[in-house]
Protein backbone atom coordinates (compact mmCIF):
# COMPACT_ATOMS: atom_id res chain seq x y z
CA UNK A 1 0.00 0.00 0.00
CA UNK A 2 1.37 3.25 -1.09
CA UNK A 3 1.32 6.03 1.69
CA UNK A 4 2.73 9.56 1.56
CA UNK A 5 6.25 10.20 2.54
CA UNK A 6 5.90 13.04 5.19
CA UNK A 7 9.04 14.88 7.56
CA UNK A 8 6.41 14.29 10.26
CA UNK A 9 7.11 10.80 10.70
CA UNK A 10 10.48 11.38 11.74
CA UNK A 11 9.28 13.45 14.87
CA UNK A 12 6.31 11.04 15.28
CA UNK A 13 8.90 8.23 15.40
CA UNK A 14 11.48 9.89 17.97
CA UNK A 15 8.24 10.55 20.40
CA UNK A 16 6.40 7.32 19.62
CA UNK A 17 9.97 5.01 20.79
CA UNK A 18 12.68 7.41 22.39
CA UNK A 19 10.17 9.75 24.45
CA UNK A 20 11.60 9.24 27.25
CA UNK A 21 15.08 9.42 26.12
CA UNK A 22 17.60 12.04 26.13
CA UNK A 23 17.10 14.05 23.37
CA UNK A 24 19.09 17.56 22.94
CA UNK A 25 22.12 18.49 25.22
CA UNK A 26 21.46 22.21 24.99
CA UNK A 27 23.95 25.25 24.64
CA UNK A 28 23.31 26.15 28.37
CA UNK A 29 24.10 22.33 29.18
CA UNK A 30 20.65 21.41 29.96
CA UNK A 31 18.79 18.42 29.05
CA UNK A 32 15.86 17.34 27.49
CA UNK A 33 14.10 14.52 26.41
CA UNK A 34 12.40 13.73 22.95
CA UNK A 35 9.10 14.20 24.59
CA UNK A 36 10.21 18.12 26.59
CA UNK A 37 11.78 18.70 23.18
CA UNK A 38 8.06 17.91 21.30
CA UNK A 39 6.28 19.27 23.41
CA UNK A 40 7.75 22.55 22.31
CA UNK A 41 7.23 21.90 18.86
CA UNK A 42 3.77 21.28 20.34
CA UNK A 43 3.82 24.57 22.12
CA UNK A 44 4.91 26.69 18.83
CA UNK A 45 2.85 24.88 16.64
CA UNK A 46 -0.20 25.74 18.52
CA UNK A 47 1.14 29.29 18.72
CA UNK A 48 1.81 29.80 14.91
CA UNK A 49 -2.17 28.82 14.54
CA UNK A 50 -3.07 31.43 17.30
CA UNK A 51 -1.50 33.82 15.10
CA UNK A 52 -3.03 32.62 11.88
CA UNK A 53 -0.02 30.43 9.90
CA UNK A 54 -1.59 28.07 8.01
CA UNK A 55 -0.14 25.25 5.56
CA UNK A 56 1.69 26.47 2.99
CA UNK A 57 2.85 29.76 4.60
CA UNK A 58 6.34 30.09 5.28
CA UNK A 59 8.49 30.65 8.43
CA UNK A 60 11.95 31.59 9.16
CA UNK A 61 14.25 30.74 11.49
CA UNK A 62 17.18 32.44 12.14
CA UNK A 63 18.83 30.60 14.40
CA UNK A 64 22.90 29.48 15.64
CA UNK A 65 22.57 25.48 16.65
CA UNK A 66 20.05 25.34 19.28
CA UNK A 67 17.40 23.28 20.82
CA UNK A 68 15.07 26.65 20.04
CA UNK A 69 15.81 25.86 16.45
CA UNK A 70 15.01 22.37 16.26
CA UNK A 71 11.56 22.86 18.39
CA UNK A 72 10.99 25.69 15.81
CA UNK A 73 11.62 23.67 12.68
CA UNK A 74 9.81 21.06 14.04
CA UNK A 75 6.37 23.46 14.85
CA UNK A 76 6.23 25.00 11.41
CA UNK A 77 6.42 21.69 9.75
CA UNK A 78 4.04 19.52 11.63
CA UNK A 79 1.51 22.34 10.80
CA UNK A 80 2.24 22.16 6.89
CA UNK A 81 4.06 25.56 7.56
CA UNK A 82 7.58 25.75 4.97
CA UNK A 83 10.41 25.82 7.32
CA UNK A 84 12.66 28.94 5.60
CA UNK A 85 16.40 28.64 7.91
CA UNK A 86 18.22 31.99 7.61
CA UNK A 87 22.16 32.10 7.52
CA UNK A 88 22.74 33.62 10.50
CA UNK A 89 25.90 35.40 9.04
CA UNK A 90 23.91 37.88 6.53
CA UNK A 91 23.57 41.17 6.97
CA UNK A 92 20.11 43.25 7.19
CA UNK A 93 19.71 44.19 3.51
CA UNK A 94 19.86 40.26 2.63
CA UNK A 95 17.21 39.24 5.00
CA UNK A 96 14.91 41.94 3.81
CA UNK A 97 15.54 40.51 0.51
CA UNK A 98 15.04 36.94 1.49
CA UNK A 99 12.12 37.33 3.57
CA UNK A 100 10.23 39.47 1.17
CA UNK A 101 11.41 37.32 -1.95
CA UNK A 102 9.73 33.95 0.08
CA UNK A 103 6.81 36.15 1.67
CA UNK A 104 7.65 34.85 4.93
CA UNK A 105 4.23 35.17 7.27
CA UNK A 106 6.72 34.76 11.05
CA UNK A 107 9.85 34.50 11.98
CA UNK A 108 11.70 33.01 15.09
CA UNK A 109 15.25 34.79 15.79
CA UNK A 110 17.52 34.10 18.37
CA UNK A 111 18.33 37.04 20.08
CA UNK A 112 21.77 37.85 19.14
CA UNK A 113 20.64 38.27 15.67
CA UNK A 114 17.17 39.42 15.64
CA UNK A 115 18.12 43.11 15.75
CA UNK A 116 18.86 42.35 12.21
CA UNK A 117 15.54 41.86 11.25
CA UNK A 118 14.49 44.74 13.46
CA UNK A 119 16.15 46.59 11.03
CA UNK A 120 14.67 45.77 7.98
CA UNK A 121 11.10 45.58 9.96
CA UNK A 122 9.30 47.96 7.71
CA UNK A 123 10.58 46.49 4.39
CA UNK A 124 9.27 42.74 4.94
CA UNK A 125 5.88 41.30 4.58
CA UNK A 126 6.57 39.62 8.12
CA UNK A 127 3.69 39.90 11.03
CA UNK A 128 4.48 37.74 13.73
CA UNK A 129 8.14 38.09 15.55
CA UNK A 130 9.39 35.95 18.11
CA UNK A 131 12.55 35.38 19.94
CA UNK A 132 14.06 33.21 22.62
CA UNK A 133 14.65 36.53 24.52
CA UNK A 134 13.17 39.71 24.69
CA UNK A 135 13.78 42.09 26.68
CA UNK A 136 17.54 41.40 24.94
CA UNK A 137 15.79 42.51 21.68
CA UNK A 138 14.51 46.16 21.01
CA UNK A 139 11.15 46.42 19.13
CA UNK A 140 7.83 44.46 19.87
CA UNK A 141 8.71 40.84 19.68
CA UNK A 142 7.24 37.76 21.50
CA UNK A 143 8.93 35.34 23.71
CA UNK A 144 8.94 32.00 22.40
CA UNK A 145 9.01 30.24 25.78
CA UNK A 146 5.96 32.57 27.07
CA UNK A 147 4.28 32.33 23.77
CA UNK A 148 4.94 28.38 23.66
CA UNK A 149 3.66 28.03 27.44
CA UNK A 150 0.54 29.79 26.76
CA UNK A 151 -0.58 28.52 23.40
CA UNK A 152 -0.54 24.61 25.32
CA UNK A 153 0.15 21.84 22.99
CA UNK A 154 -3.59 21.47 20.98
CA UNK A 155 -2.23 20.98 17.62
CA UNK A 156 -4.44 20.66 14.74
CA UNK A 157 -2.37 18.87 11.91
CA UNK A 158 -3.76 19.58 8.79
CA UNK A 159 -3.97 16.97 6.26
CA UNK A 160 -0.48 16.96 4.07
CA UNK A 161 0.86 15.43 1.02
CA UNK A 162 4.52 14.44 -0.23
CA UNK A 163 4.67 16.49 -3.52
CA UNK A 164 3.31 19.27 -1.13
CA UNK A 165 6.45 22.14 -0.17
CA UNK A 166 8.16 22.16 3.59
CA UNK A 167 11.25 23.71 3.44
CA UNK A 168 13.20 26.65 1.39
CA UNK A 169 17.07 26.56 1.73
CA UNK A 170 18.57 29.94 0.37
CA UNK A 171 22.01 28.71 -1.41
CA UNK A 172 24.94 30.17 0.38
CA UNK A 173 25.66 32.76 -2.43
CA UNK A 174 29.10 31.37 -3.30
CA UNK A 175 27.97 32.88 -6.84
CA UNK A 176 26.08 35.44 -6.34
CA UNK A 177 22.59 36.71 -4.82
CA UNK A 178 20.82 33.53 -3.19
CA UNK A 179 18.06 31.50 -4.62
CA UNK A 180 14.99 29.62 -2.84
CA UNK A 181 15.55 26.02 -3.15
CA UNK A 182 12.17 24.40 -2.21
CA UNK A 183 12.15 21.19 -1.27
CA UNK A 184 8.88 18.91 -0.71
CA UNK A 185 8.20 16.12 1.85
CA UNK A 186 8.93 13.81 -0.27
CA UNK A 187 12.27 14.80 -1.49
CA UNK A 188 13.38 15.48 2.48
CA UNK A 189 11.80 12.21 3.73
CA UNK A 190 13.55 10.33 0.84
CA UNK A 191 17.26 12.07 1.26
CA UNK A 192 16.94 11.93 5.29
CA UNK A 193 16.30 7.65 4.74
CA UNK A 194 19.91 7.82 2.23
CA UNK A 195 21.83 9.91 5.07
CA UNK A 196 20.04 7.65 7.84
CA UNK A 197 21.83 4.67 6.02
CA UNK A 198 25.12 6.18 4.09
CA UNK A 199 25.96 8.39 7.48
CA UNK A 200 25.44 4.65 9.60
CA UNK A 201 23.35 6.65 12.19
CA UNK A 202 21.87 4.34 14.88
CA UNK A 203 19.76 5.16 18.45
CA UNK A 204 23.31 4.81 20.19
CA UNK A 205 24.82 7.93 18.44
CA UNK A 206 25.97 11.32 19.99
CA UNK A 207 25.83 13.97 16.59
CA UNK A 208 27.50 17.10 17.49
CA UNK A 209 26.04 19.92 15.93
CA UNK A 210 29.28 21.24 13.88
CA UNK A 211 27.28 22.24 10.50
CA UNK A 212 24.54 25.12 10.69
CA UNK A 213 21.01 23.49 10.72
CA UNK A 214 20.55 26.30 8.31
CA UNK A 215 22.33 24.52 5.61
CA UNK A 216 19.92 22.53 3.55
CA UNK A 217 18.44 21.62 7.06
CA UNK A 218 21.83 20.64 8.12
CA UNK A 219 22.59 18.42 5.46
CA UNK A 220 19.31 16.88 6.51
CA UNK A 221 19.86 16.05 10.03
CA UNK A 222 17.61 17.51 11.66
CA UNK A 223 15.64 14.80 10.34
CA UNK A 224 18.11 11.88 10.52
CA UNK A 225 19.40 12.10 13.48
CA UNK A 226 15.78 12.57 15.13
CA UNK A 227 14.30 9.94 13.29
CA UNK A 228 16.57 7.49 14.89
CA UNK A 229 16.63 8.32 17.99
CA UNK A 230 20.36 9.55 18.56
CA UNK A 231 21.31 12.32 20.64
CA UNK A 232 21.65 16.16 19.74
CA UNK A 233 24.23 18.26 21.16
CA UNK A 234 23.63 21.37 20.36
CA UNK A 235 26.36 24.69 19.82
CA UNK A 236 26.31 28.38 19.41
CA UNK A 237 29.20 28.74 17.26
CA UNK A 238 32.36 26.45 16.09
CA UNK A 239 35.64 27.19 18.74
CA UNK A 240 38.09 24.27 18.11
CA UNK A 241 38.38 23.73 21.98
CA UNK A 242 34.73 23.91 22.35
CA UNK A 243 34.70 21.07 20.01
CA UNK A 244 37.35 18.86 21.98
CA UNK A 245 36.20 18.97 25.37
CA UNK A 246 32.05 18.62 24.06
CA UNK A 247 33.58 15.58 22.22
CA UNK A 248 35.22 14.20 25.00
CA UNK A 249 32.95 15.32 27.86
CA UNK A 250 29.55 14.27 25.97
CA UNK A 251 30.95 10.72 24.54
CA UNK A 252 30.16 12.22 20.83
CA UNK A 253 30.19 9.56 17.95
CA UNK A 254 29.38 11.82 14.93
CA UNK A 255 29.71 15.66 14.16
CA UNK A 256 30.30 17.37 10.64
CA UNK A 257 33.28 19.62 9.73
CA UNK A 258 34.15 21.35 6.52
CA UNK A 259 37.97 21.67 5.21
CA UNK A 260 38.38 24.80 7.42
CA UNK A 261 36.78 23.35 10.77
CA UNK A 262 39.02 20.39 10.25
CA UNK A 263 41.64 22.69 9.87
CA UNK A 264 41.12 24.78 12.80
CA UNK A 265 40.95 21.18 15.13
CA UNK A 266 44.62 20.58 13.79
CA UNK A 267 45.64 24.00 14.73
CA UNK A 268 44.98 23.39 18.00
CA UNK A 269 45.78 20.08 18.25
CA UNK A 270 49.34 20.74 17.25
CA UNK A 271 49.35 24.10 19.67
CA UNK A 272 49.11 21.47 22.10
CA UNK A 273 52.16 19.10 20.77
CA UNK A 274 49.13 16.60 20.37
CA UNK A 275 48.49 16.12 24.46
CA UNK A 276 45.33 16.38 24.22
CA UNK A 277 41.99 14.05 24.02
CA UNK A 278 40.44 13.81 20.79
CA UNK A 279 37.42 11.63 22.02
CA UNK A 280 35.63 10.01 24.75
CA UNK A 281 34.31 6.52 24.82
CA UNK A 282 33.18 6.51 21.40
CA UNK A 283 35.01 6.32 18.43
CA UNK A 284 34.25 8.93 16.27
CA UNK A 285 33.62 9.68 12.69
CA UNK A 286 33.26 12.74 10.67
CA UNK A 287 32.21 13.47 7.45
CA UNK A 288 33.21 16.85 5.81
CA UNK A 289 32.30 18.11 2.53
CA UNK A 290 33.49 21.01 0.42
CA UNK A 291 36.96 20.96 -1.52
CA UNK A 292 38.48 17.54 -1.18
CA UNK A 293 40.74 17.68 2.32
CA UNK A 294 44.60 17.77 1.54
CA UNK A 295 46.06 13.97 2.51
CA UNK A 296 48.16 15.96 5.32
CA UNK A 297 44.94 16.61 6.41
CA UNK A 298 42.85 12.96 6.51
CA UNK A 299 46.38 11.41 8.19
CA UNK A 300 46.33 13.71 11.40
CA UNK A 301 42.29 13.19 11.51
CA UNK A 302 42.70 9.59 11.20
CA UNK A 303 46.36 8.82 12.54
CA UNK A 304 46.31 11.29 15.32
CA UNK A 305 42.82 12.51 16.30
CA UNK A 306 41.80 8.81 15.95
CA UNK A 307 38.70 9.57 13.94
CA UNK A 308 36.91 8.15 10.51
CA UNK A 309 36.58 10.32 8.21
CA UNK A 310 34.25 10.24 4.94
CA UNK A 311 33.88 12.37 1.90
CA UNK A 312 30.82 13.46 1.13
CA UNK A 313 29.73 15.57 -1.75
CA UNK A 314 26.28 17.07 -2.76
CA UNK A 315 25.09 21.36 -3.08
CA UNK A 316 21.86 22.95 -1.56
CA UNK A 317 20.01 21.78 -5.14
CA UNK A 318 20.46 18.26 -4.44
CA UNK A 319 19.51 17.12 -0.99
CA UNK A 320 22.42 18.02 -0.52
CA UNK A 321 24.35 14.54 -0.16
CA UNK A 322 24.58 12.77 -3.19
CA UNK A 323 27.84 11.08 -3.28
CA UNK A 324 30.27 9.67 -0.52
CA UNK A 325 33.90 7.98 -0.67
CA UNK A 326 32.78 5.19 2.12
CA UNK A 327 33.87 2.73 -0.18
CA UNK A 328 35.53 0.19 1.84
CA UNK A 329 36.19 -2.51 -0.52
CA UNK A 330 38.48 0.16 -2.48
CA UNK A 331 40.75 0.50 0.51
CA UNK A 332 42.56 -1.44 3.91
CA UNK A 333 41.85 1.17 7.12
CA UNK A 334 45.27 2.46 8.10
CA UNK A 335 46.82 1.74 4.28
CA UNK A 336 48.15 4.54 2.44
CA UNK A 337 45.44 3.73 -0.23
CA UNK A 338 42.93 4.80 1.67
CA UNK A 339 43.70 8.39 0.72
CA UNK A 340 43.67 8.27 -2.96
CA UNK A 341 39.80 7.48 -2.29
CA UNK A 342 39.00 9.65 0.42
CA UNK A 343 40.09 12.70 -1.31
CA UNK A 344 37.45 11.84 -3.84
CA UNK A 345 33.99 13.13 -3.47
CA UNK A 346 32.99 9.06 -4.51
CA UNK A 347 30.63 6.68 -5.46
CA UNK A 348 26.65 8.40 -5.85
CA UNK A 349 23.80 7.35 -2.85
CA UNK A 350 21.76 4.68 -3.17
CA UNK A 351 19.16 5.58 -5.57
CA UNK A 352 21.17 8.67 -7.04
CA UNK A 353 22.03 8.41 -10.53
CA UNK A 354 25.45 10.78 -10.40
CA UNK A 355 26.86 11.30 -14.14
CA UNK A 356 30.05 13.32 -15.16
CA UNK A 357 29.40 14.53 -18.96
CA UNK A 358 30.65 16.81 -21.58
CA UNK A 359 29.45 19.54 -23.76
CA UNK A 360 27.40 17.05 -25.71
CA UNK A 361 26.02 15.65 -22.74
CA UNK A 362 27.57 12.18 -23.01
CA UNK A 363 29.13 10.77 -20.30
CA UNK A 364 33.00 10.88 -19.76
CA UNK A 365 35.40 8.20 -19.90
CA UNK A 366 36.29 6.41 -16.53
CA UNK A 367 39.91 7.06 -17.33
CA UNK A 368 40.41 9.80 -14.09
CA UNK A 369 41.43 12.60 -16.22
CA UNK A 370 38.54 13.41 -18.81
CA UNK A 371 36.98 16.23 -17.03
CA UNK A 372 32.86 16.96 -17.87
CA UNK A 373 29.96 18.60 -15.82
CA UNK A 374 28.19 16.89 -12.65
CA UNK A 375 24.54 15.95 -13.28
CA UNK A 376 21.94 14.46 -10.91
CA UNK A 377 19.01 12.73 -10.84
CA UNK A 378 17.29 11.43 -7.75
CA UNK A 379 14.34 11.44 -5.20
CA UNK A 380 16.36 14.01 -3.13
CA UNK A 381 16.95 16.94 -5.76
CA UNK A 382 15.07 19.76 -5.21
CA UNK A 383 11.52 20.66 -6.38
CA UNK A 384 12.36 23.92 -8.22
CA UNK A 385 13.93 27.69 -7.40
CA UNK A 386 11.21 29.55 -5.66
CA UNK A 387 9.55 31.96 -7.67
CA UNK A 388 12.14 31.31 -10.66
CA UNK A 389 11.22 29.24 -13.14
CA UNK A 390 14.02 30.52 -15.67
CA UNK A 391 16.37 29.45 -13.67
CA UNK A 392 14.95 26.25 -12.53
CA UNK A 393 14.79 25.63 -16.31
CA UNK A 394 18.35 26.14 -17.15
CA UNK A 395 19.14 24.06 -13.89
CA UNK A 396 17.81 21.07 -15.57
CA UNK A 397 18.15 21.57 -19.04
CA UNK A 398 21.85 22.31 -19.88
CA UNK A 399 23.45 19.70 -21.12
CA UNK A 400 20.93 16.68 -20.27
CA UNK A 401 17.75 17.19 -19.63
CA UNK A 402 15.86 16.00 -16.86
CA UNK A 403 19.34 16.36 -14.66
CA UNK A 404 20.16 18.94 -12.19
CA UNK A 405 23.07 20.86 -13.25
CA UNK A 406 25.52 21.04 -10.56
CA UNK A 407 28.36 23.66 -12.33
CA UNK A 408 30.98 21.57 -10.80
CA UNK A 409 33.39 19.74 -13.09
CA UNK A 410 34.91 16.46 -12.46
CA UNK A 411 36.85 13.21 -13.67
CA UNK A 412 35.62 9.54 -12.98
CA UNK A 413 37.70 6.67 -12.22
CA UNK A 414 37.69 2.72 -13.45
CA UNK A 415 35.56 2.38 -10.17
CA UNK A 416 33.30 5.16 -10.73
CA UNK A 417 34.18 7.42 -8.47
CA UNK A 418 33.83 11.33 -9.32
CA UNK A 419 36.47 13.39 -7.96
CA UNK A 420 36.12 17.08 -8.53
CA UNK A 421 38.37 19.43 -10.51
CA UNK A 422 36.87 22.81 -10.33
CA UNK A 423 33.49 24.68 -10.27
CA UNK A 424 33.15 26.13 -14.03
CA UNK A 425 33.82 29.70 -12.89
CA UNK A 426 36.64 28.27 -11.15
CA UNK A 427 38.20 26.84 -13.61
CA UNK A 428 41.57 28.71 -14.91
CA UNK A 429 42.18 28.90 -18.63
CA UNK A 430 45.97 30.07 -18.95
CA UNK A 431 47.11 29.74 -22.81
CA UNK A 432 44.19 27.36 -23.74
CA UNK A 433 45.23 25.32 -21.31
CA UNK A 434 42.86 24.51 -18.37
CA UNK A 435 43.93 24.35 -14.79
CA UNK A 436 41.97 23.07 -12.15
CA UNK A 437 42.80 25.53 -9.12
CA UNK A 438 41.55 22.55 -6.75
CA UNK A 439 44.69 20.88 -7.57
CA UNK A 440 47.23 23.64 -7.40
CA UNK A 441 45.11 24.29 -3.30
CA UNK A 442 45.77 20.37 -2.95
CA UNK A 443 49.56 20.90 -3.68
CA UNK A 444 49.97 24.31 -1.72
CA UNK A 445 48.16 22.28 0.99
CA UNK A 446 50.92 19.85 1.29
CA UNK A 447 53.60 23.08 2.42
CA UNK A 448 53.76 23.43 6.17
CA UNK A 449 54.13 26.78 5.87
CA UNK A 450 50.31 27.43 4.70
CA UNK A 451 47.86 27.07 6.85
CA UNK A 452 45.07 27.87 4.17
CA UNK A 453 44.72 28.59 0.59
CA UNK A 454 42.27 29.34 -2.45
CA UNK A 455 43.21 30.12 -6.20
CA UNK A 456 41.38 32.09 -9.07
CA UNK A 457 42.45 33.33 -12.55
CA UNK A 458 44.16 36.48 -12.52
CA UNK A 459 44.83 38.81 -15.29
CA UNK A 460 47.62 38.00 -17.40
CA UNK A 461 48.76 40.00 -20.96
CA UNK A 462 50.54 36.70 -22.30
CA UNK A 463 48.27 34.15 -20.99
CA UNK A 464 44.91 35.50 -20.70
CA UNK A 465 44.99 34.36 -17.09
CA UNK A 466 47.28 32.75 -14.55
CA UNK A 467 46.66 31.04 -11.83
CA UNK A 468 47.35 33.57 -8.23
CA UNK A 469 47.06 32.41 -4.83
CA UNK A 470 46.12 33.97 -1.92
CA UNK A 471 47.57 32.31 1.33
CA UNK A 472 47.15 32.45 4.72
CA UNK A 473 50.70 31.49 5.80
CA UNK A 474 50.76 28.78 9.16
CA UNK A 475 51.98 31.57 11.62
CA UNK A 476 48.56 34.11 10.47
CA UNK A 477 50.82 36.64 10.08
CA UNK A 478 50.57 37.36 6.29
CA UNK A 479 53.33 40.63 7.06
CA UNK A 480 55.96 38.28 8.11
CA UNK A 481 55.05 34.98 6.91
CA UNK A 482 57.47 31.81 7.13
CA UNK A 483 57.88 31.26 3.12
CA UNK A 484 57.83 33.85 0.46
CA UNK A 485 56.18 33.30 -2.72
CA UNK A 486 59.22 32.48 -4.95
CA UNK A 487 59.47 29.31 -2.45
CA UNK A 488 56.12 28.36 -2.38
CA UNK A 489 56.44 28.80 -6.66
CA UNK A 490 59.91 26.58 -6.33
CA UNK A 491 57.71 23.99 -3.98
CA UNK A 492 54.98 23.86 -6.98
CA UNK A 493 57.87 23.08 -9.38
CA UNK A 494 58.75 20.49 -7.87
CA UNK A 495 55.35 18.72 -8.45
CA UNK A 496 53.23 20.63 -11.22
CA UNK A 497 53.33 20.57 -14.68
CA UNK A 498 55.17 24.09 -16.07
CA UNK A 499 52.40 25.16 -17.46
CA UNK A 500 50.05 24.69 -13.96
CA UNK A 501 52.26 26.88 -12.13
CA UNK A 502 51.13 29.23 -9.63
CA UNK A 503 52.83 32.38 -10.75
CA UNK A 504 51.32 34.92 -7.88
CA UNK A 505 50.82 34.84 -4.34
CA UNK A 506 49.29 37.20 -1.57
CA UNK A 507 49.45 36.67 2.12
CA UNK A 508 46.33 37.28 3.84
CA UNK A 509 44.75 37.11 7.02
CA UNK A 510 41.76 35.55 5.83
CA UNK A 511 39.82 34.03 3.43
CA UNK A 512 36.09 35.10 2.21
CA UNK A 513 33.94 31.91 3.34
CA UNK A 514 30.14 31.21 3.66
CA UNK A 515 28.79 30.06 6.93
CA UNK A 516 29.70 26.65 5.79
CA UNK A 517 33.05 27.06 5.10
CA UNK A 518 33.10 27.45 1.43
CA UNK A 519 35.59 30.05 0.59
CA UNK A 520 33.57 32.93 -1.74
CA UNK A 521 36.22 33.02 -4.46
CA UNK A 522 34.00 35.52 -6.55
CA UNK A 523 35.10 38.44 -4.24
CA UNK A 524 38.43 37.34 -4.73
CA UNK A 525 38.21 37.31 -8.70
CA UNK A 526 35.88 40.74 -8.42
CA UNK A 527 38.79 42.05 -6.55
CA UNK A 528 41.64 41.14 -8.76
CA UNK A 529 39.37 41.98 -12.34
CA UNK A 530 38.31 45.09 -11.08
CA UNK A 531 40.25 47.44 -13.18
CA UNK A 532 39.49 44.84 -16.46
CA UNK A 533 36.85 44.82 -18.82
CA UNK A 534 36.12 40.83 -18.58
CA UNK A 535 37.27 37.84 -17.06
CA UNK A 536 38.68 35.42 -19.71
CA UNK A 537 37.32 32.32 -18.94
CA UNK A 538 34.12 34.47 -17.60
CA UNK A 539 35.04 32.96 -13.98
Amino acid sequence: MQRDLLVTEFFDRARDYYGDEEAVVTTTGDRLTYDELFDLADGFSAFLQERGVEKGDRVAVLDPNTHYHLAAAYGIMQVGAVHTPLNYRLVPDDYEYILSDAGVDAVFADHEYAGKVEAVREGIPTETFVTNDADAVEGDWDSFDEAVAAAGTDVQRPEMHEDEDITINYTSGTTGDPKGVVRTHRTETLHAYLTAHHQKLHDDDVYLWTLPMFHVNGWGHIFAVTGVGARHVCTRGVDAADIVETVTAEDVSYLCGAPTVLNMLIDYYESRNGDVEMSGENDVRVATAGAAPPEATIRTVEDDFGWYLKHVYGATETGPLITTSDARRFFADGDDTRFTVKKRQGLSFLGTEVRVVDEDGEDVPRDGGTIGEVVVGGNQVMDRYWNKPEATEEAFSDRVEGYYHTGDLATVDENGMIAIQDRKKDIIISGGENISSIELEDTLFDHDAVSDVAVIPSPSEQWGETPKAFVIPANDDPEDPPVSGEQLRAFCEDHLASYKLVRRFEFVEELPTTATGKVQKFELREQEWEDEEGMIGEG
